[in-house]
């Protein structure tokens, strides 16, 4: 389905009608196992659902589709699938760059998982392509990018960055969850494999708890595939149908969430109460024009810098990527791992996941918590 626009594959890629039932929607198959046809006899390649089930392969479908992928792998969380990824490609020994304002999770995985295991790792600004040069070393195996970047929306030309990485002999790994394949799709840009938390837009709904990989081609699937079979970190049946069902609506979705957002960064430069706005939509982002050169649009996340302080910043809430808004602390939060690190996020700090509600509303709900910060 390649030919076609992104709304029709997220709606129809691996999405046939049951040939069953000639339901519309193709059934959740709610089965640990499955019959065999005598011994290894397996139908349609199904034996037990560790190794595979017919909801996640509509999943992988659709995602492999959405991202112009070779092939995707479905998983219990991001997590799950970055430390599948990881450790199908990498052993003792080798090293990662990685991003220097890298998602608080990630880092912790190679900090306190990978790091006592053997592997090395260094963080950068990858905006800087002299610091992504040097900190490359023979036994760099991954560069590992997120862009935009969780909280700080930092942006970095993927292109580039996968370049310098394929002439070290190294792969280009990116973290596409903020952005969402609706908005970048990073295999086109020369990436070699995409990571995400379908948690977040790809299911949309914040109802439910997902990972994936996605791959350009199939150097590194079946590695990654057999740690996701031996460790067994696969998305469930009924998670991945709610997936599958949050991707319909992605397209739409994130052509609301990426207007809203624009609009509240916009009021909120105009703020006195935010010292710094964090959005890529802005000219005045740093990463402007390199995100209008690989993105269809800016998304729905954004980070404000508040006047007050942290105490200030300290009076909101967590998570991102649903249909309704949220406010995070991401010192507190998603990025607590990181503190007293170089990576550590300003105290400030608070991140907006922007939902699709009436933007007016959303503006009159942030005009009466800055009045409520003003009065305490």
């Amino acid at each position: 389905m390649s030919e076609h626009a992104f709304a029709t594959r997220a709606i129809h890629a691996g999405q046939a009608p049951d040939p069953t039932t000639g339901s519309i929607i193709p059934p959740i198959y709610q089965a640990s196992t499955h019959v065999q046809d005598g011994i290894g006899g397996f139908r349609d390649g199904y034996e037990y659902n560790r190794a595979g089930n017919p909801t996640r392969s509509s999943l992988e479908t659709q995602l492999a589709a959405l991202e112009g992928g070779a092939n995707a792998l479905s998983f219990a969380s991001g997590l799950a699938a970055e430390d599948a990824l990881l450790r199908g490609i990498l052993k003792p020994g080798d090293h990662v760059v990685l991003g220097n304002d890298v998602y608080g999770g990630t880092y912790r995985l190679f900090a306190r998982v990978l790091a006592p295991w053997g592997i090395e790792f260094s963080t950068v600004e990858l905006s800087d392509v002299d610091a992504v040069r040097a900190a490359i070393r023979p036994e760099t195996k991954i560069v590992w990018v997120e862009t935009p970047s969780n909280p700080l929306l930092k942006i970095v030309d993927i292109a580039l960055v996968a370049e310098i990485a394929h002439a070290a002999g190294a792969i280009a790994v990116v973290d596409n969850t903020f952005a969402s394949p609706a908005l970048q799709q990073p295999l086109s840009l020369g990436a070699d494999l995409v990571v995400h938390s379908t948690t977040k837009y790809l299911g949309g709904h914040s109802d439910v708890l997902g990972g994936a990989v996605v791959f350009g081609d199939d150097r590194f699937f079946e590695q990654v595939k057999f740690q996701q079979f031996a460790v067994g970190a696969v998305s469930a049946p009924l998670d991945a149908w709610l997936t599958t069902r949050g991707i319909k609506t992605l397209a739409v979705r994130v052509r609301q969430h990426s207007e809203n957002a624009q609009a509240i960064a916009e009021w909120a430069t105009a703020r006195p109460e935010f010292a710094t706005v964090y959005y890529p939509g802005l000219a005045s982002h740093p990463g402007h024009d390199i995100a209008a050169g690989q993105m269809s649009g800016f998304g729905g996340m954004l980070s404000l810098g508040l006047s007050a302080g942290a105490d200030a910043a300290k009076a909101f809430a967590e998570s991102l990527g649903g249909v309704e808004s949220l406010i995070g602390y991401p010192p507190d939060i998603t990025h607590a791992s990181v503190r007293g690190t170089a990576l550590a996020v300003p105290e400030n700090v608070v991140r907006l996941s922007v939902g699709i509600e009436g933007v007016d509303d959303l503006i009159a709900d942030l005009e009466q918590g800055l009045a409520r910060l003003r009065w305490s």
